[in-house]
């Protein structure tokens, strides 16, 4: 039996590379999306492994029980959560007419659904894990919350997301502190500029961004990147480590003159 790790957004983007990283290091893949299903990318990935794939909101409450009866219902187990699925702004407004609807939206998706996610599926690792007499050697589960430089940068003209990254930041602290006991371990990886439907819209500015020494490996990030991280974090050779962020930007969180 395969380990099995539930990826939010795992069908496009950061959730894809991840997605596919996983598949091929042997794990299952449970995805949640809003979109239907697509047919074409689905088979390529199960050329790779075992995936499933649940269509629902990360946004939507009643989406979360699903999704994890579905992965239960396929596989009988669940060892990893990646929150990875979240939303920039629609428009990027300036945080002196930003609306709250946007606010919200962004929250919703970004900060409220992973934390309510991760307090059902921790609750099933622990369930699932049986009583502990000690600690084990080895996690008996692993979440990753994939954030953004942007918990520590600001953009004045998307503030509700920066803001939303900023909490995903202390979630991972709060879930790292109170899941250590049970076994469990929680890391935040923190992307950079990574080539994206996401930053599609700002090619030209980050283009020029990279050229002018922006960061000192001078190029885009790619899905990939982030899914080799992810993959590294869940193998469970760092059992002595929670609450850690890995910066997946080139280097770009290294203050410079």
């Amino acid at each position: 039996m395969p380990k099995v790790a539930m990826v939010t957004g795992g069908n496009r983007g950061i959730g894809l590379g991840i997605t596919t990283r996983l598949l091929d290091e042997g794990y299952a893949v449970a995805i949640l999306a809003t979109r239907e299903e697509p047919a074409e990318l689905m088979a390529e990935l199960r050329e790779r492994g075992e995936v499933v794939y649940v269509r629902g909101s990360i946004s939507e409450h009643d989406d979360h029980q699903r999704y994890l009866d579905a992965t239960l219902a396929q596989w009988g187990r669940v060892d990893v959560l990646v929150n990875n699925a979240g939303v920039a702004p629609a428009v990027r407004d300036d945080i002196l007419v930003a609306t709250p609807e946007s606010y919200d939206r962004v929250m919703d998706i970004n900060l409220r659904g992973p934390y309510f996610l991760t307090q059902l599926v921790a609750r099933t690792m622990v369930e699932r894990r049986g009583e502990l007499t000690e600690l084990p050697d080895e996690p008996v589960g692993t979440i990753v919350n994939v954030s953004s430089t942007s918990a520590v940068t600001v953009s004045t003209n998307r503030g509700e997301y920066c803001i939303s990254k900023a909490g995903m930041a202390m979630s991972t602290q709060l879930w790292a502190a109170r899941l250590a006991p049970e076994g469990i371990v929680v890391y935040e990886i923190r992307p950079g500029i990574i080539a994206t439907d996401m930053t599609a819209g700002v090619k030209e500015k980050y283009d020029s961004f990279f050229a002018g020494g922006g960061a000192p490996i001078p190029r885009w990030g790619r899905p990939s990147d982030v899914g080799g991280a992810v993959a590294q974090l869940v193998a469970g050779q760092m059992p002595y480590s929670t609450g850690d962020v890995i910066n997946v930007d080139g280097g770009m969180h290294i203050p410079t003159l």
